[in-house]
Formats: structure tokens, C-alpha cells, sequence
């Protein structure tokens, strides 16, 4: 069997006409040609597939796609959605459920999402040909996770997840873990995330997957296992204008002779995706591995910290607004508290004398 995980997945403006349209070609190119090699084709649909105008509240955009879209990506070769995200719940209860129901009509199986968390956080199962794979999506606390009593994404809970990723393994020939969280825009992980991850393989994980940040970050193998911190984006055609935006990772898993593991650089353009052309590939694929060797000898470090202090400004200026009383800063450090991404720069910009390896002691 041959998966292939593909990262985040929304139309946009540019790309919104062509989903309506159903204009496979135009929007993946030669990327159709791996996921015709591939006998499952999974991505992450990180917006809500609805007509509905119906926003949450909420800081940054609230995202959806064509109600056609569904319907696309089928056509196109996918065959199954991750939906555990922080943006799956952008329209409210109302648009999950038309996402799901969408989704269920072209025939994509979709997992990451539920009525509660309980039944977000089922394990999705992959059969052929006498394997038998699970894939378990969780998602950082971002405004869309599941409560014991509301619909919504798979929340990540640091007990919980991880009962069941030892459980789930032993159910499986192979577990793969696809973790929506970590900062965005950073090649890194934080200290956090690399524990968290490398935790996840020593209780059974074949792979963990982080997607979310929208950049290609860096990989390594730890306990058997192999963990990739950033695919970058997939399908998210001009979103944003920073070069590294239109540039993603696509992990073909290869599960015929044990696991093989694959990255494939895919490339955007005005309105569609393909495969990046060989002297790109190679380029992408050299500053990938040349950040996985930093997580060997410590830069990995390095370079964290210095994307906090590069981008640390506005985290300073929220918490002084909301001491001085403002609501809508309190409102948003309400948000960097509840979201893990968030709070490990909060943790790197607040550093104990302990985590600076100074005693604290006072001068007499």
C-alpha cells in the first residue's frame, strides 16, 4: 500500500473559480500523476466547505471554499480529508456539518472532527491488501477544537493523545499521527513540539506529521520513527506573499517492503499547483535536509529562538494592553493562554532564571 499526506488545503480568491469549475488540470498539473501512483490520497481541507455566512468570532480569517469543492478534489484523486484544524470550525457547528455532509456526498472519507471530542479523536483506518494502517489527527487549541458537549476538531490533550496513540498502535500494522499545531511561519519546533513528538514515536507512532505552520520546516528519525516538523503549505495559492508560502512537501509513505518515507516539493503558482521542477526540487529538498541536520547538533535551537525574538514584538505589546485593561487584548491573551503554539513564545519570552541557567540569586 502507498499513502501519500498532502499539507494544507483551501481555495482561495485565485484558485475558488477553478474548484467551482471543476478544472482538475488547472489546479494540480503534474501532481495528479503522484496521486494516481498512490492508492490513498489523504490532505488537510483546513476551511469549511458551506454557503454559510455564519462567522465565529475569532482573531485572523475565518476561511472557506466552493461548495464544489468536495466534488474537485475527488475528481482530482483525492480519497480521504484530515479535518482536525483551527479552521474547520470557521462558519460555526452549521458549516462543519456542511463540510461533512459535502464531503460524504463525493465520496471522501474525512476523520479529525466529531460531535464531541470523544468521537473526534477515532482513529481513521486504512485496509489493503492484508495491512492494516491507522491515522489519529489532532489539533492544537485554536478556537475549533471539540468540548465534551460541542462539535469540533480532535483537540490534543498531553494524557489523553498519548493513551491513545499507544492503544491505537496496537490495533495496526502502522500508526501515523497528523498534528495541526506549532508556530506558524517558524522552520523550527519549539522545545515543546520536539518532545511532544518525539514522545509520540517512542509509544508506538510511525510517523507524525506536523502541519499548520504554512513553511517547509525540518525532519528527523528518533525511536524508530520518522517526524516531520512543517510540510508546508499544499494547496493555498496566494494567501500570502512570502516566497516560502507557495512551496510544501507532499510524504509519500511506502508500506510494500516496510515503510519507506518520501518528501515531494510541490510548487504554487497563480491559481494552481504542480510539481516542482527539477532544479527548484533540488533546492527545497537541500535546505530541508540542511535544517533536519540542525536538529542534530543543536541550531535547531538556535534558530527557534531567534524566530521568537524576531517576531516576539507583538506578544510583548498584548500583554502589556491587556494589564493596562484593554478588552480586546485581554481577549487575545485569553487565546495565546488556551493555544499551545502560542504559548510556548510566550514561554521563550518569559524565561525562568532556571530555564536561563542562572540561580536567581540577589546581590547583597
Amino acid at each position: 500500500m502507498k499513502l501519500l499526506i498532502c499539507g494544507d488545503t483551501v481555495p482561495t480568491e485565485y484558485s475558488a473559480p477553478l474548484f467551482e469549475a471543476g478544472d482538475t488540470d488547472a489546479l494540480f498539473g503534474r501532481v495528479k500523476e503522484e496521486f494516481a501512483a498512490h492508492d490513498r490520497v489523504i490532505v488537510n481541507l483546513e476551511c469549511a466547505l458551506t454557503a454559510s455566512e455564519h462567522r465565529i468570532r475569532k482573531f485572523g480569517p475565518n476561511l472557506k471554499g466552493p461548495v464544489q469543492t468536495a466534488a474537485t478534489l475527488r475528481a482530482a484523486g483525492v480519497t480521504d480529508c484530515a479535518i482536525a484544524n483551527n479552521h474547520i470550525l470557521d462558519f460555526g457547528v452549521g458549516g462543519l456539518h456542511d463540510t461533512e455532509g459535502l464531503l460524504d456526498a463525493a465520496g471522501l472519507q474525512w476523520f479529525g472532527c466529531g460531535e464531541n471530542a470523544r468521537e473526534a479523536k477515532r482513529p481513521h483506518y486504512i485496509e489493503r491488501d492484508g495491512q492494516k494502517i491507522a491515522v489519529l489527527a489532532f489539533n492544537e487549541h485554536e478556537y475549533t477544537y471539540a468540548l465534551d458537549d460541542q462539535a469540533g476538531a480532535a483537540p490534543f490533550d498531553p494524557f489523553d493523545a498519548m493513551t491513545e496513540i499507544a492503544r491505537v498502535k496496537k490495533t495496526a500494522d502502522y500508526l501515523v499521527v497528523l498534528y495541526h499545531g506549532g508556530k506558524e511561519y517558524c522552520e523550527y519546533p519549539s522545545p515543546r513540539l520536539r518532545e511532544l513528538c518525539r514522545a509520540m514515536t517512542e509509544l508506538g507512532a510511525d510517523v507524525v506529521l506536523c502541519q499548520h505552520s504554512h513553511i517547509i520546516g525540518c525532519a528527523e528519525e528518533h525511536a524508530g520513527g520518522t517526524i516531520v516538523y512543517g510540510q508546508g503549505n499544499f494547496h493555498f495559492v496566494g494567501f500570502d506573499e512570502q516566497p516560502f508560502w507557495s512551496r510544501g512537501l507532499m510524504i509519500s509513505l511506502d508500506f510494500d517492503e516496510g515503510l519507506r518515507v518520501r518528501a515531494i516539493p510541490v510548487v504554487a503558482g497563480e491559481r494552481g499547483i504542480d510539481l516542482a521542477g527539477a532544479e527548484e526540487a533540488r533546492a527545497i529538498l537541500e535546505g530541508f535536509k540542511a535544517r533536519s541536520e540542525a536538529l542534530k547538533d543543536g541550531r535547531w535551537l538556535d534558530g527557534w529562538r531567534r524566530f521568537v525574538r524576531e517576531n516576539g514584538a507583538g506578544y510583548l505589546d498584548c500583554v502589556r494592553q491587556a494589564l493596562d485593561g484593554d478588552e480586546t487584548h485581554r481577549e487575545r491573551m485569553a487565546h495565546y493562554l488556551d493555544c499551545e503554539a502560542h504559548l510556548d513564545m510566550l514561554r521563550e519570552l518569559f524565561r525562568t532564571w532556571h530555564n536561563t541557567q542562572t540561580d536567581g540569586a540577589q546581590e547583597e
